[in-house]
């Protein structure tokens, strides 16, 4: 997949004061409760929020990060708004409080951005610092809250930021280059595609497609700065792309877009180390279909997987406490491209951004199976690469 293809996207924020699952490492003054499974109701109706990451520089493409609104009883979509003065927002992170929400900035000279969510829905851009990287296409904030962690596609590298009280970004303490191993067939360097912190919450794993690798590194939580524990190499010309964690926390699966597989990997949280597994189906044929990421429902019952290439959503079975996907089947996307995906978070929708078709698209969960059914009407979102609904 060239450069252009192979950007990212995901997105995340709260604007309608709705509430946010507790986060680790804050205050519990500062946390919130997590959302109600279903409607407090039947029949009564909630609304949720969907923000929207996108590429500005293409045509069509957007004007910032979009705003919408999402009814979760039918799974309808409705627009409201676009934050403006955030050049190519490609991947979105909210940060454990609800009320700041980040985007990278994917452009050669990288930035990441800090947008203020106020109770009343206004929106306060907070400003932008350089990353040191080119090409950032992935962000995170770590648990704690204190420091913000980003992935540079272009330039093979990841950074970390801090964040002051306010979520305002500060100057970046550290910028760390992934030089070993070599880059993987027909790449040209290594190509950071995302970044994150593991369950335990004392490692951060990034995955690096050009080089075929995951590394594993500590944070110094209070200089903000990275070491390397280890790494987990893939097989060449596999170009990993995200990894998704099981919720019991010793599992992972990753997206393997050059070479149209999923890896399930054994994870270590006394030690951060990741071992991967065999490469499996991604149930769509022959060919390359450029698999995005994985899903997993939050009892760990299901994961699902986007498929890029073949406009299609995969359904696995998680077995054996996680370390196992059974391919169910495929259904299709209902867009072209699907670039990210997310739950709702009562896990009832799932929700894919479809670069190509510019459209956002909405499926019922089936509690008991798994089974994915279209819901609502496809909504329009130029050059949408990253969705998260809250």
């Amino acid at each position: 997949m060239t450069s252009s293809t192979s950007r990212r996207t995901v997105l995340g924020a709260l604007l309608t004061g709705g509430a946010l699952a507790a986060a680790p490492g804050l205050p519990r003054s500062e946390r919130r409760p997590g959302p109600p499974p279903h409607p407090a109701k039947p029949g009564a109706r909630r609304t949720g929020t969907l923000f929207l990451g996108t590429y500005t520089s293409t045509t069509p493409g957007g004007t910032g990060i979009g705003v919408a609104s999402y009814d979760a009883a039918t799974g309808g979509i409705t627009s409201r708004t676009v934050v403006t003065g955030v050049e190519n927002p490609s991947y979105l992170a909210l940060h454990p409080t609800g009320r700041t929400l980040y985007a990278v900035d994917e452009q050669q000279n990288g930035g990441v951005t800090a947008v203020a969510l106020a109770g009343d829905g206004s929106f306060q851009v907070l400003g932008t610092q350089p990353t040191g990287g080119a090409g950032p296409c992935h962000l995170s904030v770590h648990p704690g809250g204190r420091w913000l962690l980003s992935a540079h596609y272009t330039s093979g590298s990841v950074a970390v930021h801090p964040l002051a009280a306010d979520g305002s970004v500060g100057e970046r303490t550290d910028l760390v280059a992934h030089t070993a191993p070599a880059p993987g067939p027909g790449q040209d360097g290594p190509h950071a595609h995302q970044i994150v912190t593991a369950p335990d919450g004392g490692h951060i794993l990034a995955v690096d497609l050009g080089n075929d690798t995951v590394y594993t590194y500590r944070l110094d939580e209070d200089h903000g700065t990275l070491e390397q524990l280890s790494y987990a190499a893939l097989r060449p010309g596999a170009g990993p792309r995200h990894l998704t964690f099981h919720s019991e926390g010793r599992h992972a699966y990753l997206a393997c877009e050059l070479d149209n597989t999923v890896v399930v990997c054994g994870y270590d949280p006394a030690t951060g180390t990741l071992t991967p597994g065999a490469p499996q189906s991604t149930g769509t044929g022959e060919g390359t279909s450029y698999p995005a990421q994985l899903l997993v429902t939050g009892d760990g019952r299901f994961a699902y997987l986007a498929n890029r290439g073949h406009n299609s959503l995969t359904r696995y079975a998680v077995e054996d406490g996680g370390a196992t996907l059974r391919l169910l089947d495929t259904v299709p996307v209902g867009g072209d491209f699907p670039r990210h995906t997310a739950l709702s978070p009562d896990g009832t929708l799932l929700f894919a951004a479809n670069q190509r078709s510019g459209t956002v698209t909405a499926f019922r969960v089936d509690a008991d199976s798994g089974a994915l059914n279209p819901a609502g009407s496809p909504f329009p979102a130029p050059a949408a690469v990253c969705v998260l609904p809250v």
